[in-house]
């Protein structure tokens, strides 16, 4: 992962892995950018073999540092959510629900909803989990995480929140946010996951897409009424987390003591 912060005097510097870079070093795209980018030359016939092995570094590490991390749900939302938000105190909430119902919390790491998911896990005894991203215009995981994997590529993040948890719980949020959301209810739909529960909280704010899935969609047929039973939507913490207990009895979330 790379990430964009000050230091004490000002000055931009970028964290690339181990790598620092300040001022002219700092670069002016992302990994992401530079693998999907296929304008000019063929440069790529040299340089895209390499990349796979560190696409392959990424997978491994992210394996490597989960792989024990025990019954877990990922929990979404926008970084944009200020600390005094009533969406960040239902983050934090859900949080410490998660943890104390015996699920590590996982975000991507980041500020706003997920700092506030993260936060919740810590205070309630909890594994907290980030898993950060290259952005140009984010610093770093949020101090609340304990466990954090840092990626310079989208898709292989987003394999680790679905490998690794039961299930998500999504928070008020953006692009990024329905991002994830849709790509883990297509993976659902398709049935490349089993018994994987997707709770939206916050009826005020998302019940407009849930208008726009069975008013415009389902009347067109693009997608079946069927589908929509894969999304559940409470405003209850309580609920959202008894859902996640209740999709797959068979796993027993120890509980912190």
């Amino acid at each position: 992962m790379s990430e964009l912060d000050a230091d004490p005097e000002g000055e931009w510097e970028y964290h690339t892995g181990p790598v620092t870079l300040r001022r002219s070093r700092v670069p002016g795209t992302t990994t992401d950018q530079r693998l999907l980018d296929n304008k000019g030359r063929a440069d790529w016939l040299h340089t895209d073999p390499w990349r796979v092995m560190r696409i392959q570094s990424e997978f491994v590490e992210g394996f490597g540092a989960l792989a024990e991390l025990g019954p877990a749900v990922s929990v979404f939302g926008s970084a944009r959510i200020p600390v005094d938000s009533p969406h960040y105190t239902l983050g934090r909430e859900v949080g410490r629900a998660l943890a104390r119902a015996g699920y590590a919390v996982i975000t991507g790491g980041g500020p706003g909803a997920m700092e506030a998911a993260n936060r919740g896990a810590l205070e309630a005894g909890g594994a907290s989990v980030g898993l950060g991203i290259e952005l140009p215009f984010e610093a770093g995981l949020n101090p609340y995480v304990d466990l954090g994997v840092n990626f310079r590529y989208f898709f292989a993040r987003k394999t680790m929140f679905v490998k690794y948890a039961q299930g998500f719980i999504v928070l008020p949020g953006g692009f990024g946010t329905l991002d994830e959301l849709f790509e883990a209810l297509t993976l659902v739909q398709t049935q490349k996951v089993t018994s994987f529960p997707l709770v939206l909280i916050g009826s005020e704010y998302w019940s407009g897409l849930f208008q726009w899935l069975t008013g415009t969609l389902a009347e067109h047929g693009t997608i079946s009424r069927e589908d929509l039973a894969l999304l559940q939507l409470t405003d209850d913490v309580d609920e959202a987390v008894r859902i996640i207990i209740d999709s797959e009895p068979s796993v027993r979330p120890h509980r912190p003591e």
